[in-house]
């Protein structure tokens, strides 16, 4: 999470501390630390148990260990490439070697007879021995150390910091500067909540005593986190939000009757429960801002279209921006068959449409009802006439800054954000903390199941040689492959070389087509088009068509090197087979290395349920890697968790809505400094 400028403490900069100047403070610029108060708020990765000694003689091998006892000889000893500095420690039940490389300065730190804590990994080199070990001397004064013999925090680097002369800074600062932290929460909340006093929680969690303070500590600053994020998100939803204008679009009965009855199928439960939501948010004079999530495959675009007609009956338009041109064309498709018998106007507007000035008039003037289009939609020679509902699908793949543009209209247009990929509940009270999220889990019925498995690169012609013998028989298949190129830096397969080997070699015969991002529309139009008709048989592509591709005869997917894709990615991917209700088959082909990407495909095998694959997605690769890129407006935590803190966070944000509702505007003594804390605390999200 990005600060703003933090008032700072007495008036000093982080180079108020003893040994840090002008490089480690562009080291700790690299965190966003420029005071003392923000120094106190980078916490430690984790800790180590440097306190409970370990007899020398019952060391193992690889294992972490604290030692105390005193050094009996000592030494240096030059190597061809480097110098060893060595000693020798012995307790009352053996001694061993410490050995630190290319460090001969330390000889001066260390005499015969000093009694040391080392504390460090075992190694075994023709000896049992300790490499580069943390190391404190003890004076016989004090044990009341900084480095060992303690709970040691463990701080996150960077170039031009050391692990300790950075805790040496972390504990002058704790002992000098801690009685000028001022409380944040008012004290009800700390009171019902059970919170240590944050300067308390501030102090533990860098050096302390017990793990079990360190939990307490951590509580404290999590919630911090959450609560002041959750109250200038509720802050600006429930106050703010309710002073813009809106067009309200009223919706009776016979206008829903009439929309029903343009389609050839029912709406499932929770596509009406996600429309009757909607429409009570599009009565209002001021915006709805809402997010719709749900599976591949569950109906969105149904209830998207339901609301535009709706919008289109109170002579407002729509804009349905998404972030490809395959996908618009697909909604397009879709929207027009739906609407067919309606006398609704829909267009489409892309940066390739050959009619772009005819139009972008007509969307000026009125006679156009639905406009789907990519970001041509925000460019500056186009303007609505009465633009009342904004639509945006695949929300994640657009900068905050484009969703801003679009709504920037002097009457704001009511949104809808759509995503396929299901974000969890706490991502979801975070990124879109602002919006209402509405949820469509139960897929329309006829939809087969898809059976998922993860082959060895050692089976690999086995499958191929199935597919090649049920596509024969009349069925079609993707074949997937994460870059378009081969390139001499990637070692991997790639869809345009592959393309060519199947086609002439195991699936020479059989009909095959060619889609990625860098195909011109007419090529691309023309492989859809077969493939849709069934005069193609095997579409071989890249990650594009992991949304807007809709072929319900499609029932086998090979995906190469899957390992490179993330797990909602594949899930996506996945999703564009069985979807004309038959039971469909995937296979992952990929030989990951880490145990994470062994994971990943292990979970895709294991689940078809989006909602867990998320939520486990998450859990993996963190929120900005989840949606796809590190866009402005993902919040950045500096200690909570998103996955592990939920129940913290619902807590948080009970705590702050319980505030707003007693106090609006924030005017009571005991919270007047929230305001200014919260949005300090918090980059807004537009």
């Amino acid at each position: 999470m990005k600060t703003e400028s933090i008032p700072q403490i007495n008036g000093k900069p982080v180079r108020y501390l003893r040994g840090i100047g002008p490089k480690r403070c562009d080291a700790l610029r690299k965190f966003g630390i420029e005071t003392l108060h923000d120094l106190f708020y980078l916490f430690p990765r984790r800790y180590e148990d440097r306190g409970q000694f370990k007899r020398i003689k019952d060391l193992r091998v690889n294992e972490f260990a604290a030692i105390k006892g005193k050094v009996i000889t000592l030494g240096l000893r030059p190597m061809k490439r480097f110098t060893l500095f060595e000693l020798v420690l012995e307790d009352e039940s053996g001694s061993i070697f410490a050995t630190w490389f290319n460090q001969p300065y330390l000889k001066k730190n260390f005499k015969v007879g000093d009694e040391v804590i080392l504390s460090g990994k075992v190694d075994f080199y023709k000896r049992l021995q300790l490499t580069s070990p943390e190391y404190e001397i003890l004076d016989g004064s004090s044990e009341d150390t900084t480095h060992t013999g303690r709970i040691v925090p463990i701080y996150p680097l960077t170039e031009g910091l050391a692990q300790r002369s950075l805790r040496r800074s972390m504990k002058e600062l704790v002992d000098n500067y801690l009685t000028e932290i001022g409380e944040i929460l008012p004290p009800a909340v700390a009171e019902k909540e059970n919170l240590m006093p944050l300067a308390d929680a501030l102090k533990a969690v860098h050096f302390p005593v017990s793990l079990d303070e360190v939990a307490r500590a951590r509580y404290r600053l999590v919630f911090d986190e959450f609560f002041l994020l959750e109250l200038e998100v509720l802050r600006r939803t429930k106050t703010e939000r309710k002073k813009i204008k809106a067009h309200p679009i009223p919706v009776n009965d016979e206008t829903i009757r009439q929309f029903k009855e343009l389609l050839p199928f029912k709406l499932t439960n929770d596509q009406e429960k996600v429309v009757k939501e909607s429409l009570d948010d599009l009565r209002h004079s001021y915006p709805m801002r809402r997010l719709l999530e749900g599976e591949v495959g569950s109906g969105k675009t149904v209830v998207a279209a339901c609301l535009a007609y709706c919008v289109a009956r109170n002579h407002l338009q729509t804009a349905f921006m998404v972030p490809t041109e395959i996908l618009a064309e697909q909604h397009f498709l879709t929207l027009t068959k739906l609407l067919q018998k309606s006398n609704l106007r829909v267009a489409l507007l892309t940066s390739s449409s050959i009619h772009r000035k005819e139009i972008i008039g007509r969307v000026k003037r009125g006679e156009v009802d639905i406009v789907v289009g990519t970001h041509a939609l925000i460019q500056e020679d186009v303007s609505f006439r009465n633009l009342g509902f904004v639509i945006i699908d695949e929300q994640h793949k657009f900068g905050v800054r484009q969703r801003t543009l679009l709504l920037n209209h002097d009457t704001k247009p009511h949104l809808l954000v759509m995503s396929a990929t299901p974000i969890p509940r706490t991502l979801g009270l975070t990124l879109y903390g602002d919006l209402e999220i509405s949820v469509i889990r139960e897929l329309p019925k006829g939809r087969g199941s898809i059976r998922t498995f993860w082959i060895t690169r050692a089976k690999e012609k086995e499958v191929l040689r199935y597919i090649h013998d049920r596509v024969s028989e009349g069925e079609q298949a993707y074949i997937i492959f994460p870059i378009i190129d081969e390139t001499e830096k990637m070692d991997l397969q790639a869809a345009t070389t592959e393309y060519e080997k199947l086609r002439t070699g195991l699936f020479k015969g059989i009909p095959m087509g060619l889609i990625h991002g860098r195909l011109e529309k007419t090529a691309r139009d023309k492989v859809m088009e077969q493939f849709q008709s069934g005069e193609i048989k095997v579409i071989v592509a890249t990650s594009v068509i992991e949304v807007g591709i809709d072929n319900p005869r499609s029932s086998f997917m090979i995906i190469e090197h899957a390992d490179r894709f993330g797990l909602s990615q594949l899930h996506q991917m996945r999703g564009r087979i069985g979807r004309g209700g038959q039971d469909a088959q995937c296979f992952l082909f990929g030989d990951p290395t880490t145990e994470e990407g062994k994971k990943r495909l292990r979970v895709l095998t294991k689940s078809n349920d989006g909602f867990k694959i998320a939520e486990e997605d998450l859990r993996l690769r963190g929120p900005g890697d989840f949606l796809g890129t590190r866009q402005s407006g993902v919040p950045f935590f500096r200690i909570a968790d998103l996955i592990e803190d939920a129940p913290i966070l619902a807590r948080a944000r009970r705590a702050a809505d319980d505030i707003l509702e007693a106090d609006p505007h924030l005017r009571r003594e005991e919270n007047s400094k929230l305001i200014e804390a919260a949005k300090r605390y918090v980059t807004l999200l537009d």
